[in-house]
């Protein structure tokens, strides 16, 4: 009987070559779309999920309270992990992390640059379960001047040869490091991110001079994690922390005017939900628009195989009346039809396996991570992906066989046959759920493009073209490198400073006289900057003067403000804020201008109140305006020179203008993604309306050919078999409308500045949906009305 039924499946895919071949296509690149979606979001979701202790580990984060504003960081001060431990009996264990350092690290007569140097304390390895490849866990970073390699940065530094007790020179401090470990490279899905780990006693205990960094109340710098123990309460241990403040650093905190609250964030949550600056990479919100194409995608493909298989209900119709009438029973008709729908959908499964196996590692660029090494790693995933193909095949099959295997012999053999208006009415129905999905993918797809060309063409206030970046880390021969590289033909000019924008600066404790003549405290973003960056970058002063060597006074007791910081003092005009005083990290003067605001962070984000200030000492970024003519002999000439005033270090470079539009990457990754599905949607709603208009063309054959001799012209009959269709794309592009307008204005909502959601957006998207339809719909009309109107009547 089985033999008998795959014989008989098998005949009818072969015989109707062309609708089987559309349902195929369909579902495998719905199931390539989800399965893809699939990977993606479970891979955003698994960050941070490898530590055991993962669901006991939080984060602290503190909202700094100064006289004027509540400043969010995601860390507290330097001593506060310390202390924690011991005060509070929720705590086990305490931990600091500083991420993204860049040291310059020596071996032998081979220097290298490296990024992403991390310092922690000697509990590290206790709290996260990073795997320790050599070295002891308990010992590796207990000691100053420790240090534990990724695998990645072992094999680079030392090659083949065992790292363990090998020396290192770290030049932050001239330090000799011994290498005590070697850690497994950390995977892409942890927000703790190091090719190099440093003991953070290297630094607090050799700080000198004064307290030591871990009695430091009020300087803010590592993050800090905590360990709980098992059975504590977070929020519990989160009431605690205002009087173990005020216990331990109550009067300097009053006297200084900065209220540190601490608050609790679980790591689990870190990646994709925190709201604290530089923790962010990932958004919850993204991952649920994604989340919700993937569904959406699998819907589509399952409504297009229902409509694609109903279509050819009715040339089965006769087949049911002969099979009935020679003995066959309901069940086992019903069992034919479903296990048809199974086997399109098995080979279905199989084609999306190999095409993802194809398609995993160009997705893994579009989305810049490894989300899946390759499809056959994890062979859970494809039983899954292999369940939802049976379960598609199983609940795709049965409305086709339970009508199917419903019909009267005597009727359908006769010719009487009709499906009946629930059939229509469940066809239509799955019609305008596909183009309303369709239609509110077009729209986003729309928004999101508009969003991304507004926030890569707004007018940052800054000239970001032509500008080549060095680096000296503080190199002692950084000030003749920039004079030096005056005299190259292809350097325009040049200028230093400590930030460019798109980088990183730090707040600084500031004092700033205010509107009404009080010295009003705030935590000011500082630039330290030379007499020639706001020149070079074409900022513009909309206030008094810019730094100028006329004025030698402008190195120690000068400040230029944004407009901004302006705002933030109580100032009606830039005007009013010049020639006020500033006390700031132990420089005190006058502000002599005010700048136009630029955007020093990307478009995400409001712009915040800057401090500039001359400090060739704190200058370590060289901006060389280049000519863009010849770059490539430019940029040779530059490292021919590099080479011979800053022998010891690696010449590394980056453009401005690329180095910005690096803080939009993941939003283009999200734009392009979103672009792809969107598109593969789109697709996959035609050949369901294509479906439906091949089941109405079958029905109305005869209509058809009654229809032409009677005198209807091609046109006519093109209209009379599209405008049933048109009304449903109509209503589909009316129930989208709204729905994609509140998910995109949340969306939105998310960046500082953004764009409105213009109606021309909403009527491109309902054109563009008019018009596929239209030439889907037309493709089968203009065919059924070419037909001979003598073969449409012939069975008659």
């Amino acid at each position: 009987m089985f033999r008998n039924y795959l014989r008989t499946a098998f005949r009818n895919l072969a015989k109707h070559w062309g609708f089987s071949l559309l349902n195929i296509i369909g579902l495998t690149v719905g199931m390539v779309a989800f399965f893809l979606i699939f990977l993606y979001v479970r891979f955003e979701l698994s960050y941070d999920s490898m530590h055991t202790k993962a669901d006991r580990i939080y984060r602290i984060i503190c909202d700094l309270q100064t006289p004027t504003e509540t400043l969010p960081l995601n860390q507290p001060s330097w001593a506060v992990a310390p202390h924690l431990v011991g005060q509070l009996p929720e705590i086990e264990a305490a931990v600091r992390v500083t991420q993204g350092d860049n040291w310059l690290v020596t071996r032998g007569d081979e220097h290298f640059q490296q990024d992403d140097v991390a310092m922690v304390d000697s509990n590290f390895l206790q709290v996260f379960d990073f795997p320790l490849l050599k070295g002891n866990r308990q010992t590796a970073l207990k000691e100053p001047n420790s240090v534990v390699l990724t695998e990645k940065t072992a094999k680079k530094f030392f090659g083949d040869a065992n790292p363990i007790g090998q020396s290192l020179l770290l030049t932050r401090g001239n330090m000799n490091a011994r290498v005590t470990g070697v850690l497994k490279d950390i995977p892409d899905n942890s927000q703790i991110r190091a090719s190099m780990i440093v003991s953070i006693s290297t630094v607090t205990r050799s700080n000198g001079g004064g307290r030591s960094l871990d009695d430091q109340w009020g300087n803010y710098g590592p993050q800090a994690y905590v360990l709980l123990k098992p059975g504590a309460d977070p929020a519990l241990l989160t009431k605690k922390f205002p009087a173990f403040l005020e216990k331990m650093d109550g009067k300097e905190m009053h006297e200084s005017h900065m209220i540190p609250t601490l608050r609790l964030e679980r790591l689990r949550d870190i990646y994709l939900r925190s709201d604290r600056d530089d923790s962010k990479a990932g958004h919850i919100t993204n991952v649920i628009i994604f989340s919700i194409i993937g569904a959406f995608i699998l819907l589509i493909a399952c409504i297009n195989f229902i409509n694609l298989t109903t279509a050819r209900s009715a040339e089965r119709a006769k087949e049911v009346g002969i099979r009935k009438v020679i003995g066959a029973l309901r069940p086992q008709l019903a069992r034919q039809f479903i296990g048809e729908s199974v086997i399109i959908c098995l080979i279905a499964f199989l084609l999306a396996t190999g095409l993802a196996a194809l398609l995993i590692h160009p997705f893994n660029q579009l989305a810049g991570k490894i989300v899946s090494p390759g499809i056959f790693s994890q062979p859970r995933d494809l039983s899954i992906l292999l369940g939802i193909a049976i379960l598609i095949g199983i609940a795709a099959g049965i409305y086709p066989a339970l009508v199917l295997s419903s019909f009267q012999p005597v009727s359908v053999l006769k010719g009487r046959f009709a499906t009946g208006t629930r059939g229509i009415f469940l066809r239509k129905a799955l019609v305008i759920v596909q183009f309303t999905i369709a239609t509110a993918l077009i729209i986003g797809t729309l928004v999101v493009w508009q969003q991304l060309s507004y926030m890569r063409n707004q007018d940052l206030g800054f000239n970001q073209t032509q500008k080549l970046i060095l680096d000296t880390r503080g190199d002692s021969a950084k000030l003749t490198m920039k004079q030096e590289l005056l005299r190259l033909p292809g350097v325009l000019s040049a200028a230093m400073s400590s930030s460019v924008p798109g980088t990183g600066n730090p707040g600084a404790y500031s004092q700033i006289q205010n509107r009404k003549g009080d010295m009003q405290v705030a935590n000011l973003d500082l630039y330290f900057v030379d007499f020639d960056y706001i020149p070079v970058l074409q900022m513009k002063m909309v206030a008094g003067r810019a730094f100028s060597r006329d004025f030698m006074t402008d190195t120690t007791n000068s400040m230029i403000l944004n407009e901004a910081a302006v705002k933030e003092f109580g100032y009606a005009s830039p005007d009013q804020a010049v020639g006020r005083r500033f006390d700031q990290w132990g420089r005190k003067g006058n502000i002599i201008g005010v700048v136009k605001d630029f955007h020093f962070h990307g478009l995400q984000d409001v712009i915040k109140p800057l401090s500039m200030r001359i400090e060739p000492g704190g200058c370590d970024l060289i901006v060389a305006n280049i000519d863009g003519h010849n770059i490539p002999t430019t940029i040779a000439s530059i490292e021919k020179m590099w080479k011979r005033i800053l022998p010891d270090r690696p010449f590394v470079y980056f453009f401005l203008d690329q180095h910005f539009d690096n803080q939009y990457r993941a939003e283009d990754r999200f734009g392009r993604l979103f672009l792809y599905f969107a598109f593969l949607a789109i697709l996959i709603s035609c050949l369901g309306l294509m479906g439906l208009a091949s089941y109405s063309t079958v029905q109305r054959t005869k209509e058809i050919g009654v229809r032409k001799i009677v005198g209807a012209s091609v046109t006519r009959i093109v209209v009379l078999l599209s405008k049933d269709f048109l009304i449903l794309v109509g209503l589909s592009f009316v129930l989208a409308g709204p729905a994609a307008w509140y998910f995109l204005h949340r969306w939105l909502e998310g960046f500082a500045y953004r764009i409105p959601i213009y109606w021309w957006i909403f009527a491109a998207a309902g054109i563009v949906a008019l018009l596929v339809a239209v030439l889907t719909v037309s493709f089968q009309a203009v065919r059924a009305a070419m037909a001979n109107p003598v073969d449409s009547l012939r069975t008659e």
